[in-house]
């Protein structure tokens, strides 16, 4: 009692107490969570002009692409995909919103009016589009399905975002038109011309190795070309690759096997209680359940001419007499062993008539088909009697009963044919019988009533029985391939990566400038896993990985963590190094040049003068230099007869002397040339609009921190 009298007199230290804790509890948890701080849920994949996008209405969005883009397309093309189209939709809608633009009413019915007037279920009994069988429609969906509702809805605002934008680029290639002024500028640009004499010292008479460059100097270069070498966070890697690949060792094992399957072989029978003599490969008499039992592939009953057979081994294989068996031997990924079951002489085309009689259940029996198998057999049996008398009737009975709409209009007939062009029954009558010969034929399709029309000269063809076994990384391979893995994982620990790659000769492959959404490793193909690890907050420069690849693994390890921002000396080097030597390259030419003439300059630099004629600014080329856009500007701003101070172009430092100005001829209208400038605004619209717009939108992309 004493002790809750006390609570009771401390009560409002206790409340203060308890609140401070619950504060410091909701303090500290949001400062583990920074977003929270900010007030940015990882819910938010991107946030574009003010616009959030979530990630459920994203993924679902991802999932539909997913499903758009078929099994060979990744999660990553699917995700990339949907951010582009959500993008262009975010941007384009600012622009929708700050004009007032959007589709009405009245404007959406003659959207859909014209989308869907070529669908029948929209249509009247003449064919027209009719709004009351649409407005049945829609409020059926609404009133059955509420998912089928709503993807009806999405249709609707996607055609409605399309005409929205197709509105807008209209608005501004209205606005895209080419003055008077700037017809004139152009009809210049084309027009005038100079002739000019020239001097160049290339740049490339100094040598490369006499013009060092230092690294302050790239760092400088880069600073003062920054939007140039600006680039996103990235990772260099470096990897070397354990693959569960065959040894000759497997393969000579497996060409045992098959060796053995050519021999008698006994075998201890459970029923019995004896010692059964299995016939070997050589011997034995049903091909396919041999072939079947012991083959990764299976066995196809089928005739082959020499062009069927693998090229290395066919004209040993097609010699070979019937019951003959050549192997084992290798053919691409698989061992072999190839017997010839039998031979015959038969033409490699035919050409044969057909009546295709379905009965229900047949692959491809239209609805209206209604005869069963027994009574589509007499069907085909009854026209086969009338037609061996009577020949001139196949095309009416084509006509009239046959199924295969793809002969009618041929009277049936199949123009000469290879040998596997149709199914196995059809086939195997058209090649084994002989012109003139009429049967019916039973295929999954009905009964077939052939004749065959004709057949090419006959040659030898054979049956063959392949065992074939694929060339597979035996279980002692792969253990041994997870030991080397597991060794080199553990000697990386304590030394270099690439000094201990290349003690026990391992490849290592660099891999520089991986991108944080990336997924595709050059030389280990989609391997996201791999580039998420890279860029984990735990994982630092010389951290090592193991991954499980299909069919091996990949020992990882990051080299260098880029950060966003601006290329470091080394990466920027690539371009950045070239054309700081060129500067230099042209101040030492600049430098040592005093004379003040063509002629003397090529003299001094043992340089050839040249010439060239009818310049233009509107392409800027020099005959024999290229493209020199600053030379030929120079030359426009200089009289006829006078002579430039050196110049800086792109391949050598130049001196010209405009020996001819021919000015553009004066027009009195320039209308058309304004019509030129006119249209090559609109035409840039399309592709430059959306690109500025882009460029101009204020865009947070959270990807990297929702979409795994």
């Amino acid at each position: 009692m004493a002790v809750l009298n006390k609570i009771r007199q401390r009560g409002l230290f206790l409340i203060i107490v308890i609140a401070l804790a619950l504060f410091s509890f909701v303090i500290g948890d949001l400062f583990r969570n920074t977003d929270a701080l900010v007030g940015k849920s990882q819910n938010i994949v991107a946030t574009i002009n003010g616009k959030d996008i979530t990630r459920e209405d994203f993924m679902q969005k991802v999932e539909v692409a997913q499903r758009q883009l078929g099994p060979n397309g990744t999660s990553t093309q699917a995700m990339n995909r949907v951010w582009d189209q959500e993008v262009r939709q975010a941007v384009l809608e600012t622009q929708f919103e700050e004009l007032g633009l959007d589709v009405q009413k009245d404007q959406m019915r003659d959207l859909l009016r014209t989308n869907l007037a070529n669908s029948p279920e929209f249509q009247n009994e003449v064919g027209l589009f009719d709004e009351n069988k649409l407005n049945e429609y829609i409020a059926n969906l609404k009133e059955t399905s509420a998912v089928a509702y709503k993807q009806w809805v999405d249709y609707e605002n996607s055609i409605g975002v399309s005409a929205l934008q197709q509105d807008y680029f209209n608005m501004v290639k209205a606005g895209m038109t080419g003055t008077l002024a700037e017809g004139k500028l152009e009809h210049t640009l084309q027009s005038e011309t100079v002739d000019i004499k020239y001097v160049q010292v290339p740049y490339t008479s100094i040598s490369d190795s006499t013009v060092p460059v230092s690294k302050s100097e790239i760092s400088s270069y880069i600073k003062k070309h920054k939007k140039q070498y600006e680039v996103e966070a990235s990772r260099d890697i470096r990897y070397v690759e354990f693959r569960e690949v065959a040894t000759a060792e497997d393969e000579n094992n497996i060409k045992q096997d098959l060796s053995d399957l050519l021999k008698d072989q006994v075998v201890y029978n459970e029923v019995s209680k004896t010692n059964d003599t299995v016939k070997g490969f050589a011997q034995v008499t049903n091909n396919k359940a041999f072939v079947n039992s012991n083959s990764d592939i299976k066995f196809e009953d089928r005739f082959v001419f020499k062009s069927g057979l693998p090229t290395a081994v066919a004209d040993t294989i097609f010699k070979l007499n019937t019951g003959q068996v050549y192997g084992p031997y290798k053919d691409q990924n698989y061992i072999k062993l190839t017997k010839v079951v039998a031979a015959v002489q038969m033409p490699d085309s035919v050409k044969a008539r057909h009546i295709l009689i379905p009965f229900v259940g047949a692959a491809s029996a239209q609805p209206d088909v209604t005869q069963s198998e027994a009574d589509a057999k007499k069907t085909a049996d009854s026209l086969l009697t009338i037609l061996k008398k009577d020949k001139s009737r196949f095309g009416e009975f084509v006509t009239t009963y046959s199924s295969d709409q793809g002969s009618v209009e041929n009277g049936g007939s199949y123009d000469y044919f290879p040998y596997n062009a149709m199914v196995e029954e059809f086939r195997d009558f058209a090649f084994e019988n002989n012109v003139g010969d009429m049967d019916v034929v039973q295929t999954a399709f009905g009964f077939h009533i052939i004749e065959i029309e004709g057949q090419t000269a006959k040659q030898r063809a054979i049956k063959v029985a392949t065992i074939a076994r694929e060339i597979e990384p035996s279980e002692t391979t792969i253990n041994q391939v997870f030991r080397d893995a597991s060794n080199f994982e553990i000697a990386i620990e304590k030394g270099d990566f690439e000094t201990v790659a290349k003690e026990k000769e391992l490849t290592v492959r660099p891999i520089n400038g991986i991108k944080l959404l990336d997924e595709n490793i050059p030389g280990l193909g989609n391997q996201r896993p791999i580039v998420r690890w890279a860029f984990e907050e735990g994982t630092k420069v010389g951290a090592a990985k193991r991954f499980n690849l299909n069919g091996g693994y990949a020992i990882v390890q990051v080299t260098a963590s880029n950060p966003e921002g601006l290329m470091n000396s080394e990466q920027a080097s690539v371009t950045a190094l070239p054309a700081i030597r060129k500067e230099k390259k042209a101040k030492l030419i600049m430098d040592r040049i005093s004379a003040t003439t063509v002629e003397d300059v090529a003299s001094g630099e043992n340089q050839t003068v040249k010439t060239a004629l009818a310049i233009n600014m509107k392409n800027p080329t020099i005959s024999g230099a290229g493209k020199e856009g600053v030379v030929v500007g120079t030359a426009f701003g200089l009289n006829e007869g006078e002579t430039s101070k050196l110049i800086e172009g792109e391949k050598g430092v130049y001196m010209i002397q405009v020996t001819k100005r021919t000015p553009a001829p004066e027009m009195d209208n320039y209308q058309g040339f304004a019509n030129q400038i006119g249209s090559a605004k609109t035409a840039k619209v399309n592709t430059k609009l959306y690109d500025a717009l882009k460029e101009a939108s204020e865009i947070e992309d959270n990807r990297a921190n929702t979409v795994q």
